[in-house]
């Protein structure tokens, strides 16, 4: 599923800025995967669901 907009998220490990641009459906037994952009080097990587969460979203209370 490639987004329209790309979704603002944060990787666990690092806590760096990153922007969701695709998700892969892994299936029933397994996570899924997010292609990503990070905002501070512009690299493109490839993560596991269980590597991101979602960045602050005032509207849903979500913090960083």
């Amino acid at each position: 599923m490639e987004f329209r907009k790309p979704i603002p998220v944060v990787l666990k490990e690092t806590g760096k800025d990153a922007m969701a641009i695709y998700c892969f459906n892994g299936g029933t037994f397994e996570n899924d995967l997010w292609t990503i952009a990070l905002c501070d080097t512009g690299d493109i990587i490839t993560v596991r669901t269980d590597q991101i969460k979602m960045h602050v979203n005032k509207t849903f209370d979500i913090e960083k």
